[in-house]
């Protein structure tokens, strides 16, 4: 399988299966509040980011107990780097923040795109 081909068949599988976080902010965050746009699960080289707002070129990725596990800081860093160098800025939100409340957080990412220019 092609490389391009397998990372848009991975971003549609994770869009079927988001995580209980993902699955709250995404509900908040689909109907483009105040005109913002997002995509959820957009790949970009060989990664996938949670949610992105191409008008501000940002990647909100919401971050699990397990990013702070084994291989995971290495990993997300390289991914990190590599999304910079396609002048990509990205933002990590803690899943328990998206659990504390998704209404308010994402209100507060779409007033963070607004004032990116988004």
């Amino acid at each position: 399988m092609h490389k391009v081909e397998h990372d848009y068949a991975l971003a549609r599988r994770l869009r079927r299966n988001l995580s209980l976080p993902e699955g709250l902010l995404w509900r908040q965050l689909r109907r483009k509040p105040q005109g913002v746009k997002f995509r959820r699960q957009h790949p970009v080289g060989p990664y996938v980011i949670d949610f992105y707002c191409p008008a501000i070129k940002t990647g909100f990725e919401v971050d699990g107990f397990a990013h702070d596990t084994g291989n995971r800081p290495e990993h997300d860093a390289r991914r990190a780097s590599f999304l910079e160098s396609q002048g990509i800025r990205l933002e990590r939100i803690p899943a328990a923040q998206v659990l504390a409340g998704a209404e308010g957080l994402a209100e507060a990412i779409v007033g963070y795109c607004l004032a990116k220019g988004g």
